[in-house]
């Protein structure tokens, strides 16, 4: 019993969350982990498919054994069988010494087949025998030599519609897939954002942490996660970058969220600026009539004219008529004046002006 509650505990130190579909993953894990069985983990890019191979070598009794990933869409195809059954000396150009493959150091242990979805249709034979006869030729070898290695293999490809269209082997599917495990989408458990968030902060060290508000973590918890746990991650670290030791609201977390292939250069300089302590409002005092002010093509010497103070002033007069116009609605008075959602959020932070 003790045991079980270690491993248990151990689980929800590495799979953060308290949804029900992480707690059906976490039972799914802890069944399947003593048996030693093949286990096929499917889901989506970011979503935590090695943290779910290692967790499940940790908790099984091949735990004193090595465990070694092996990314199979990393590899180039005319070396990925080199890499994983070995070759002997003066086997192909290059081949100046025997090398072990991955089978072989994953004896005893586990080895992790991550993006088999992506293996070669010819590889996918040759890894198919090496199962049937749990044993493997080096490249250039003669003898086979026998490995005892548990088999966790991942990807995040529809793998059904690649059997169907004749990608991958449908009878080395049924060989890797004796215990299948799907992992969810961080959109399928987004109850689980906060404490993923607290779960990353805790990892920044010593450097200034930044703090999320109520507000940030529910425009958090409300998106789409595209790129999963691993980009919630990012943006945690993001944000303790250019907000440490900062309180984030809302809008922080909204200008986070831009993915970089959308930023326009404007963006990216309100994303910099908003490192930055937030400017302050432009005083009342130093406001200037719209009457009062020198016209642009009037300049009078005598007087000059502090030019920032009134482009600023003109710039948020326009931001307040635009939010007034759009009943404060932040997107629809970003297309009134030309600009991009997120650089509006930037210049309304900047002038301290507020959507009603």
């Amino acid at each position: 019993m003790m045991a079980t509650t270690e491993a248990s505990a151990g689980l929800e130190r590495v799979l953060i969350g308290r949804s029900p579909a992480i707690r059906e993953l976490r039972r799914l894990i802890g069944q399947v982990a003593p048996s030693g069985v093949s286990v096929f983990v499917n889901g989506p890019s970011g979503s935590g498919k090695e943290v779910v191979a290692r967790a499940i070598h940790e908790l099984s009794g091949r735990k004193g054994g090595s465990y070694v990933p092996v990314n199979c869409g990393a590899i180039p195809r005319e070396l990925l069988e080199s890499e994983l059954f070995g070759h002997e000396k003066g086997s192909f150009t290059g081949a100046h010494a025997q090398r072990q493959g991955r089978f072989e150091e994953a004896d005893g242990g586990s080895l992790f087949l991550d993006e088999i979805g992506d293996m070669p249709h010819d590889m996918q034979v040759k890894l198919l025998r090496v199962l049937e006869e749990k044993a493997v030729q080096r490249v250039g070898g003669r003898g086979q030599i026998g490995v005892d290695v548990r088999i966790i293999s991942a990807t995040h490809r529809d793998i059904d519609k690649a059997i169907e269209e004749d990608r991958f082997r449908e009878d080395l599917f049924y060989r890797l897939a004796v215990f299948p495990i799907e992992i969810p989408s961080l959109a399928e458990r987004a109850e689980d954002v906060p404490l993923l968030v607290d779960h990353f902060l805790g990892k920044a060290g010593d450097r200034p942490r930044a703090r999320f508000s109520n507000d940030a973590l529910d425009r958090l918890v409300a998106y789409g996660w595209p790129g999963n746990v691993r980009e919630l991650r990012n943006v945690v670290e993001r944000a303790d970058i250019l907000f440490p030791d900062q309180m984030l609201g809302g809008e922080q977390a909204e200008l986070l969220l831009v993915r970089r292939g959308r930023l326009s250069a404007a963006e990216r300089a309100a994303l910099w600026q908003a490192s930055e302590p937030a400017a302050e409002a432009i005083p009342a005092a130093a406001r200037i009539d719209a009457e009062a002010a020198p016209s642009p093509l009037l300049l009078d010497p005598a007087r000059g004219v502090d030019l920032r103070t009134v482009l600023g002033e003109i710039e948020r007069r326009y931001i307040e008529q635009a939010l007034d116009s759009s009943s404060g609605v932040v997107a629809d008075a970003a297309r009134l004046l030309s600009l991009q959602r997120t650089t509006l959020i930037e210049k309304m932070r900047k002038y301290d002006v507020r959507a009603a």
